[in-house]
C-alpha cells in the first residue's frame, strides 16, 4: 500500500471512531498478521509505550484478538469482522447523536415567529439543492424561472416527476436551450413561457426564481461578474410567510400581464 494510501485508510479510521494510534496499530497488524507491540513499533511511529492502550482498545472494540503469551500477540478480526463492527458502531453513534438532536430541537417558537423565517443559501450547489428540496415539497403548482446554467439534471429530474404527479408546472426563461430540455416531457401538466422581448436583457448569467404553491418562494442572484458564477450565486428562500405570499401574488399579477404563452 503507498504511503499515501495508508494515510488515507488510517485517517478514514479514525472517522469511523478509532483514535489515531489505534488506526496505525490496526492498519500495522493488518501487514503483519500477528505481531507484538514492538513489532508494531518497528514499522509504525506509534511508541511502543501507547501500542499496549492502542491494542487494548481494539480489544475492547473486538477489533483485535490478544494471545497471553510473553510477549503478548496481537492477531486482527477478519476485515469482514471488522467493517460490519465499526459499521454498527458508528450507525449507533449516529443514530443516539440524533435521536439527542431531535429531542432537543426546539419547538417552542409560535406560529406567529415562524411565519417572518427568511433563510440564506450560498454557493450555486447549495442554491440548486434547496430549489430542488423546494420542488419535491411542491403540493399544487410550481413556478420556475432562470437559465440553463442553473438547470441542473437532479432539478430537471423533480421537474418533470411533479408534472407527472399532477403538480401544475410552468418553466419560465428567456433562453430555447432550456426549453429544449422539456420539449419530451409526457404531460400537459409541465408548461414553458418566454420572457416578453420588450424587457431589457443583456449577455450577463441571471439568477433563477421559484415560486411553490403561492406561499414558497425563493430568489437568487450571482455575485461579482468577475468571479465564477457557480461559486457566486446567493438566495433567499421563505415558506408559509407574509413575504413569500406577497411577492408570489406580485409576480403571478406581473406573469398574467407580460408573458408570452
Amino acid at each position: 500500500m503507498a504511503d499515501g494510501d495508508e494515510a488515507e485508510a488510517t485517517d478514514s479510521l479514525q472517522q469511523l471512531g478509532l483514535s489515531q494510534y489505534e488506526a496505525e496499530v490496526f492498519v500495522a497488524l493488518v501487514k503483519l498478521g500477528t505481531g507484538t507491540a514492538r513489532e508494531v513499533t518497528q514499522i509504525t511511529d506509534v511508541p511502543r509505550s501507547q501500542v499496549y492502550g492502542a491494542a487494548e482498545g481494539l480489544d475492547e472494540r473486538g477489533l483485535v484478538e490478544v494471545q497471553q503469551s510473553n510477549p503478548l500477540q496481537y492477531r486482527p478480526v477478519t476485515l469482514d469482522e471488522a467493517r460490519e463492527r465499526l459499521r454498527s458502531r458508528y450507525e449507533d453513534r449516529e443514530a443516539r447523536a440524533f435521536d439527542y438532536l431531535d429531542g432537543i430541537r426546539s419547538e417552542g417558537r409560535d406560529a406567529d415567529e415562524r411565519q417572518e423565517d427568511v433563510w440564506m443559501v450560498h454557493g450555486r450547489e447549495s442554491v440548486a439543492s434547496r430549489t430542488t428540496q423546494l420542488v419535491a415539497d411542491a403540493d399544487d403548482r410550481v413556478l420556475y424561472g432562470g437559465g440553463p446554467d442553473a438547470m441542473t439534471d437532479d432539478l430537471e429530474a423533480e421537474l418533470r416527476a411533479q408534472a407527472s404527479s399532477g403538480v401544475s408546472v410552468t418553466v419560465v426563461s428567456a433562453s430555447e436551450e432550456l426549453f429544449e430540455r422539456f420539449e419530451s416531457a409526457d404531460t400537459d401538466r409541465l408548461t414553458t413561457c418566454t420572457f416578453p422581448e420588450q424587457l431589457p436583457s443583456d449577455d450577463r448569467p441571471t439568477g433563477r426564481i421559484l415560486a411553490v404553491d403561492g406561499d414558497t418562494l425563493l430568489l437568487s442572484v450571482l455575485g461579482d461578474e468577475n468571479l465564477p458564477s457557480l461559486q457566486t450565486e446567493t438566495a433567499l428562500w421563505s415558506a408559509e410567510t407574509g413575504f413569500a405570499a406577497i411577492i408570489i401574488r406580485l409576480l403571478n399579477t406581473w406573469l398574467d400581464e407580460h408573458l408570452e404563452r
